[in-house]
């Protein structure tokens, strides 16, 4: 039995295009998403515009705000932007200079598609890859409300870059507290299974840096 790599897909995706062909090639997980499209993993999540949403949510605003949650959550933040290039209506120049700056600010690869069909396609590569590459979770980032103190835990630390939720399982598991899990030293963590040396330093780090407010 063929075994198709798993993808959460957000459920205001509409496009029944792109929705058959990538059901035909990966395991579809529908859920509410407050961030991005598409989530591969808890470090890929891919958000999806068609050249009229790129180019209005360019002039509006919204782009850059989307765009930089996503980067903030996510370590492999990916933009696809699905259309013909004939179809822009912008200056090319301002095209540019906003792909540009997205890369550039936030860090954020950029793929270029030209139909819902071939966004499938892109799609199913890279959620294939990352599940044979990595062993990182499929876990959403800033999830559906928590309905116990437990899931509230496991949301606070999941959401530290690069754990996510079967590891946040692990850690809670494992020292019994937030609290503990931040008292933990660098060797601590990586008794943990599935967090080596890197990923201990990243989660020490995250947990003993001085907040700094960078909206104000």
């Amino acid at each position: 039995m063929i075994s198709h790599p798993k993808i959460i897909v957000d459920n205001r995706e509409r496009n029944k295009e792109l929705l058959d062909a990538l059901g035909g090639l990966c395991s579809i997980h529908i859920e509410t998403m407050d961030i991005g499209d598409y989530c591969i993993s808890d470090r890929v999540c891919i958000e999806r515009k068609t050249i009229r949403d790129f180019e209005s949510s360019m002039i509006t605003g919204r782009l850059f705000k989307q765009i930089k949650v996503l980067s903030e959550n996510y370590k492999l933040p990916i933009l696809i932007i699905e259309g013909d290039k004939a179809d822009f209506i912008l200056n090319g120049n301002s095209i540019e200079g906003a792909i540009i700056f997205l890369y550039l600010t936030y860090k954020i690869q950029i793929i270029i598609s030209k139909n819902p069909k071939e966004t499938a396609h892109i799609l199913y590569r890279i959620t294939k890859q990352e599940e044979t590459l990595s062993d990182h979770d499929l876990s959403l980032k800033m999830g559906k409300s928590a309905k116990t103190d437990g899931q509230f835990m496991e949301y606070i630390i999941g959401n530290i870059p690069g754990v996510g939720n079967k590891i946040a399982k692990s850690l809670l598991t494992k020292f019994g507290s937030i609290s503990s899990i931040v008292d933990a030293d660098i060797n601590d963590l990586t008794q943990v299974d599935k967090i080596g040396k890197k990923k201990s330093v990243e989660i020490y780090d995250i947990l003993h840096k001085t907040y700094i407010d960078n909206q104000s």
